[in-house]
């Protein structure tokens, strides 16, 4: 599995179908989309470019990030003006600092996170897997609103809720925003009875109650990577209804398998 837009040894990227992925999920109501200059360095938001390409801009909203090695005050400026050439745009609705760079102080990242809003090249700005210490951090040295955390958090990792994340972004009104919410599907077959009880209970597919079970919590979002059309339709069968309380509660104590690290980036 791999990100839209990734180049490496294993797979080739087909450019042609990453597109059409963007565009199909446009097409079909999805108006979030997110990259960042990581993936694929750069060629990711070069396929957004080509799938946005004639459509009004104000209708969709895009998010993209600065990598880690550009977390000083002139790094962040210059990774946000090349996205935006990349892109095609003169704007993000929302940037995100990746991930944690534990070399740069985060008061210089932030005051170059504040001046990208001061000046209009982004709506808003986030974070990206960064625990809540590291949050509170930010907030500290940040003039505007941090409006998004962006964590690897499933029905399987449940990093965020063990370290307080969970809580204090539905406290402080922050949104979190779950990568991976299917974990690779690793987990949708054959995991115990208490998922298809809940797909039963709801007549929905695994992915459409494991997704569902993460946006009808408070301040949460999830962004599952569809490149395949029939991922694309399943997906989009998570939303317009909502998982009751009680079950939420019961899928949060109950599914097996639970895992308290993220096996990609451990909050530091």
């Amino acid at each position: 599995a791999r990100l839209i837009g990734e180049r490496d040894t294993e797979a080739v990227s087909d450019d042609k179908t990453d597109i059409m992925a963007i565009r199909n999920g446009i097409e079909m109501g999805i108006n979030h989309i997110d990259t960042a200059e990581f993936y694929g360095d750069g060629h990711a938001e070069e396929l957004v470019n080509r799938a946005i390409e004639g459509l009004e801009r104000k209708k969709l909203f895009i998010t993209s990030k600065v990598h880690s090695p550009h977390q000083d005050y002139r790094g962040v400026i210059d990774s946000i003006l090349a996205s935006l050439k990349r892109i095609g745009t003169d704007y993000l609705d929302l940037y995100l600092i990746h991930q944690p760079d534990l070399k740069v102080p985060i008061e210089e990242t932030m005051r170059a996170m504040n001046h990208l809003v001061d000046s209009g090249l982004t709506r808003y700005i986030g974070l990206s897997n960064f625990s809540v210490k590291r949050l509170v951090e930010a907030q500290k040295y940040s003039k505007h609103k941090i409006v998004l955390n962006q964590v690897h958090y499933n029905l399987v990792i449940r990093e965020a809720e063990k370290d307080g994340l969970v809580d204090y972004c539905q406290q402080n009104d922050i949104i979190l925003s779950a990568w991976r919410p299917l974990q690779k599907g690793a987990f949708l077959s054959g995991n115990g009875d208490l998922l298809k009880e809940m797909c039963d209970k709801y007549k929905k597919t695994p992915a459409q109650v494991a997704l569902n079970w993460l946006i009808s919590q408070k301040n949460i979002i999830a962004i599952p990577k569809m490149r395949k059309i029939e991922h694309l339709i399943d997906n989009l069968g998570a939303v317009d209804w909502q998982m009751k309380e009680s079950d939420i509660k019961i899928m949060k104590d109950g599914f097996p398998g639970q895992e308290y690290v993220s096996d990609r980036f451990p909050l530091p």
